[in-house]
């Protein structure tokens, strides 16, 4: 990790992971593998992991049940954000946000531009926070997965990446030793 904190300790999260899709099985949803891998390896835990059709309230029911749940600090979604007229997870998601993120959407564009082109446009991949739980919404490809994870997700959920990270907000004990130390 580039931006590292020394004297900060690593702090295992609960994630869950969501695949939007129609279509995918427990056998072919090689995008949520390439998320439960990606948090494992870095030493979080999978809280669950659900695969949900591409339906609005179906989405919300799921998600919501995780925002809800104390023990999850963290919400992986892969699918769902691209144009076509199945593709509803931002418009399932956002309304549960108490504040969006808005530079993770314009981070994962510009890092898929370097791979994809301008391809990317067609991403709405976008990312907030309910209830002191860390949402990120990313393009359905286990190639996109990977990209949000490696280039984005990774450190925002380690407590030592600094300046700053999500850790801090969504861990329900305080105080947690974070690399953004005190503000004030």
């Amino acid at each position: 990790m580039a931006h590292a904190k020394k004297n900060v300790a690593f702090q295992s999260l609960q994630i869950a992971v969501l695949t939007v899709s129609d279509t995918r099985t427990p056998e072919t949803d090689t995008s949520g593998d390439a998320l439960v891998a990606g948090l494992t390896d870095a030493g979080h835990r999978l809280a669950e992991r659900v695969i949900c059709k591409d339906d609005v309230y179906q989405l919300r029911a799921v998600v919501s049940k995780w925002i809800a749940d104390e023990g999850v600090q963290a919400i992986l979604v892969t699918g769902g954000t691209g144009f076509t007229l199945r593709d509803t997870t931002p418009e399932a998601l956002t309304p549960l946000f108490d504040k969006a993120i808005e530079g993770y959407g314009e981070l994962f564009r510009q890092l898929s531009y370097e791979e994809i082109g301008t391809s990317t446009v067609q991403s709405r991949a976008f990312a907030g926070v309910a209830n002191r739980t860390v949402i990120f919404c990313m393009p359905g490809s286990t190639g996109a997965c990977k990209t949000a994870w490696n280039g984005i997700i990774r450190e925002q959920l380690d407590a030592r990446h600094r300046p700053c990270n999500f850790v801090e907000m969504v861990m329900t004990a305080r105080p947690v030793d974070t690399a953004c130390g005190p503000r004030g």
